[in-house]
Formats: C-alpha cells, sequence, structure tokens
C-alpha cells in the first residue's frame, strides 16, 4: 500500500489505468443497456419497467460503494497516515453522491408505475436519502478544510462515523416492513432470471469501471491544484524575501 505514497508513482499508474477504466466502462455500460432497452423481455408483474434494473441497481451499489471508499480512504489516513488516503477519501465523494442521486432518481422513476408513488418514506428510500445528504456533508466539511489548510482528521472521522449508514441501507428492507422487495442477490444465491442478471453484472462491472475512472481523475486533479499552489506559495515566499534584502 505504501509504495503507491509517492504522488508521482501514482501518477505514472493512474496516467494509463485512468483511460482504461473509462473506455471499458462506457463500453459495458454502452452494451448492457443496448441490450436492455432492445432485447431484454418484459417482468411478469413489473412489465417493461423492468427494463431500469440495471441502472439502478448498480448505480445503488456504487452510491454505497462511494462512501465505503471513503470509510476505508479514512480508516487509512487515520492509522497508517497514509499521505494519498485523504485525496483519495475527497476524490470518491462527488462521484458517490452522484451515483446516490441516480439512485434516488432511477428509483423514484421505476417506482410510480411499480407502487403507484413517486415516493415513499420507507427504510431503504429514507436511508439512502440520508446517504445523499452525509455526501453533502462531507463535500462541504473537507473542501472547507482544504481552504484553510486545516487537517483532515476531522473529515475522516466524519467519514467512518457515517458509514454507520451503509449497513442499514442494505440490510434495511429484511429489518423494516417495506415496498421495497427483499434483496434479490445473496451470497452464492440469486432469485433474478439470467436474462436480467447477466446485463446487470455488465451494468455493474462497467459503471464501477466509470466511478474508479472518475476517483483517478478527481485524485490527479487534486494534486495538481496542490502542487499549483505550492508553486505559487513559494514564488510569494521568495518574492518577499527578495523584497526584503
Amino acid at each position: 500500500m505504501h509504495g503507491f505514497a509517492n504522488p508521482a508513482r501514482f501518477l505514472r499508474l493512474a496516467r494509463w489505468l485512468t483511460p482504461l477504466l473509462l473506455v471499458v466502462g462506457l463500453v459495458l455500460v454502452a452494451v448492457s443497456l443496448a441490450y436492455s432497452y432492445t432485447s431484454m423481455p418484459p417482468d411478469r408483474l413489473m412489465g417493461d419497467s423492468v427494463k431500469i434494473l440495471p441502472i439502478h441497481v448498480a448505480v445503488s451499489w456504487l452510491g454505497m460503494g462511494g462512501w465505503t471508499t471513503i470509510a476505508i480512504a479514512s480508516l487509512v489516513e487515520l492509522v497508517w497516515r497514509h499521505p494519498l488516503a485523504a485525496i483519495a477519501a475527497r476524490a470518491a465523494a462527488v462521484p458517490g453522491a452522484v451515483f446516490a442521486f441516480l439512485c434516488l432518481a432511477t428509483g423514484s422513476i421505476w417506482g410510480r408505475p411499480t407502487w403507484g408513488t413517486w415516493w415513499v418514506w420507507d427504510g431503504r428510500l429514507t436511508s439512502m436519502l440520508v446517504l445523499l445528504f452525509l455526501y453533502f456533508g462531507y463535500i462541504a466539511l473537507s473542501g472547507a478544510l482544504a481552504r484553510e489548510g486545516s487537517s483532515s482528521r476531522i473529515a475522516a472521522i466524519f467519514g467512518l462515523v457515517g458509514a454507520i449508514n451503509v449497513p442499514i441501507i442494505n440490510r434495511s428492507v429484511v429489518w423494516w416492513n417495506s415496498l421495497h422487495q427483499p434483496p434479490s442477490l445473496t451470497m452464492g444465491n440469486s432469485a433474478i432470471d439470467p436474462v436480467y442478471l447477466y446485463p446487470l453484472g455488465a451494468s455493474t462491472l462497467g459503471f464501477s469501471c466509470l466511478f474508479g475512472a472518475l476517483v483517478l481523475m478527481r485524485m490527479r486533479t487534486l494534486l495538481a491544484d496542490m502542487q499549483a499552489e505550492a508553486r505559487l506559495r513559494r514564488k510569494a515566499m521568495m518574492a518577499a524575501e527578495e523584497e526584503f534584502a
């Protein structure tokens, strides 16, 4: 893990890995969605609305996966003081928030013809909405700490505490009665027909690659901003020294 603590070494890896993940992700998502909307048969109960499944389920998992990334990076920062951990957590926050929002949006679109309503205050939807607000809070907090030059440990603690909501989202349909269907995928078992499962798997893998590419792009951007700020600070100090010399 510490082998990539050197920003230069990380940037060399990210330089070729980012376009690879981006291209693979776009291809997989495009193929999955094309199949879903042209060849996927209607469901016996949900009809054609089931075609949104590869998008909704994939972005739902990545909405939770984004915060899981923040929590892991925060733990690494607090325990091992890895120099890139705080940057990785900040980089994952915005893509994670986007996926959490897409989860809520596609869920509402799917729920309207299936449940007869755009929104219900059940455990799954409410806990996912809480996750979206947690993302907003983390983005604001980490951004403010970075602008002030303060320690990012406060944001790391927030990232770890907020991770409590992830298992709540995952188990909400089991713990509480809900309009939301129970889990269709469990360890070693699937209640989804292969005709729906395969495009879902391709879509999830594709969106995961896109998430990875976005995180790497944002990490490179944050590193570039930090390096530019450091250069400007050095120039300002040199100018001040020359003025007083």
